[in-house]
Parts: structure tokens; sequence; C-alpha cells
């Protein structure tokens, strides 16, 4: 039972850090990188679908993303669902492949990057810290219906304080890793 509680806290706050680390790719830095443009939909036929299902999205320099769609047809749309997005990129079409190019971040920019990037660690600490409280209530309620005993109810909280640390050390070091990225120039 308690294995079980610590089993799933375990796996909980790990799809915590995962998830934050998957914010974070959105963010973006003064480089070009595909996934960049993973979470755009494109109108395709009447139905919202991600870009990556109409068009293939590479590098082609350090700071210009390459989109060639599938399709002649789909440019225009392409085009616009970049332009909508709250990346505020201007695409450029030619012919049938679209440029993205990525300005430059202004310091100050930057510096608004950074603030966002922390409070979706703060976030990510939160749930990580909800997730330990709820595997203690469920440890209390286990020893209040006494099928474990109290020392091994405070050891099982010691473990999960434990597990809690070690990831609110593992969201500090993504959160120190995209903070160093987004101020590099």
């Amino acid at each position: 039972m308690i294995d079980d509680i610590k089993k799933e806290a375990a796996d909980r706050m790990a799809k915590s850090v995962d998830s934050l680390k998957q914010e974070l790719t959105k963010l973006r830095t003064g480089r070009a990188h595909a996934s960049l443009l993973d979470h755009i939909t494109v109108s395709y036929y009447g139905s919202e679908v991600p870009l990556g299902q109409v068009a293939s999205v590479g590098v082609s320099d350090a700071r210009t993303l390459l989109v060639t769609p599938w399709e002649k047809n789909m440019v225009g749309p392409i085009e616009k669902a970049i332009l909508k997005s709250d990346l505020g990129l201007n695409p450029a079409s030619a012919g049938t492949v679209i440029r993205v190019p990525l300005p430059a971040l202004t310091e100050e920019r930057r510096r608004d990057l950074v603030k966002v990037v922390r409070q979706e660690g703060e976030g990510a600490k939160v749930a990580i810290r909800n997730i330990r409280r709820d595997a203690n209530n469920q440890l209390k309620a286990l020893l209040k219906e006494k099928k474990i005993a109290e020392d091994a109810e405070r050891q099982a909280q010691d473990e999960t304080q434990k597990l809690t640390d070690r990831h609110i050390q593992d969201v500090d070091k993504v959160l120190a890793a995209k903070e160093a990225e987004l101020m590099e120039i």
C-alpha cells in the first residue's frame, strides 16, 4: 500500500517536471528549432490540425525555420496560422516554401522571458507540493483506518519529502538551464 502511494507520487512528480520541460520548449530563444512551431494548428479542409501534419518544419540556419507544406495550396493557411500564433513571427513565402526568420531578442524581452520561465517553474513546484500533500493525506487515511503503523506512516512521509525535494531540485536545474539559454546572446 505504502509503496503504491510512493510510486504514484513519484510518477506524478516526474510528469510535472516533464510538463515543465515541454512548456519551456515553447518559449523562444534566439535560436531556431523545429519544435517552436509544434503547438500551431492550421485550418485544413475545415478542421484544425497540427502544423506537423500538413508540412515539414526544419531549420535552415541558426535564425531561420523552413516550413515545407505537403500541398501547394496550404502555403496561405500555414502563413496565417504562424502570424496568428502568440510567437510574434513574420513568415515569408517563397513559392512553395515558407521561411520564418526569428528576430534577435532584446535585453528587455529576455528579462521578460526569464520572468515567464520562473512563473512556469513556480507552477511546477506548486504541482509537486500538491502531489506531496495528496500522498501524505493518503498515508494519514491509512493510519486512521489502522492499516499501517504510526512509524511506517512517518517513515513514508519522510521518503515522500525526499522525493519532493529531489523533483524540486530537478525543476531548479531545468529553470537554470533555460534562463542561461535565454540570457545567452
